[in-house]
């Protein structure tokens, strides 16, 4: 399984916080799900940090069978859309984002 883990390093304009985080459940998170190949989509709204992290504000995640399944969700359609509302909701948010990609690998039996 790959991850493709979207960080959103910075913080949201004071006074946006609400609209902000509603607009990331209501239209960002179902365009996130009708991605090609997406097997889950997770998205996490930063609660406490170490004092010396970087201020991370929203943490987005999807998980995909293969490398080439996250290729095609990343050239489709249903991408392009999920940008574009991401780039007008960039405009409540003060820093940076972007992504990583992870392959998984369980841990079993406590180890």
């Amino acid at each position: 399984m790959i991850t493709r883990t979207a960080i959103f390093e910075g913080h949201v304009k004071p006074g946006c916080e609400t609209r902000f985080f509603s607009e990331i459940a209501d239209r960002l998170a179902p365009l996130w799900a009708q991605f090609p190949h997406a097997l889950a989509v997770r998205w996490y709204r930063t609660e406490q940090t170490d004092a010396d992290a970087p201020p991370i504000a929203l943490i987005q995640q999807i998980d995909y069978p293969s490398i080439e399944a996250l290729e095609e969700a990343i050239t489709s359609p249903q991408r392009d859309a999920a940008r574009a509302v991401t780039l007008e909701l960039l405009e409540m948010f003060e820093g940076r984002f972007y992504h990583v990609v992870s392959a998984a690998n369980a841990v079993e039996d406590g180890r």
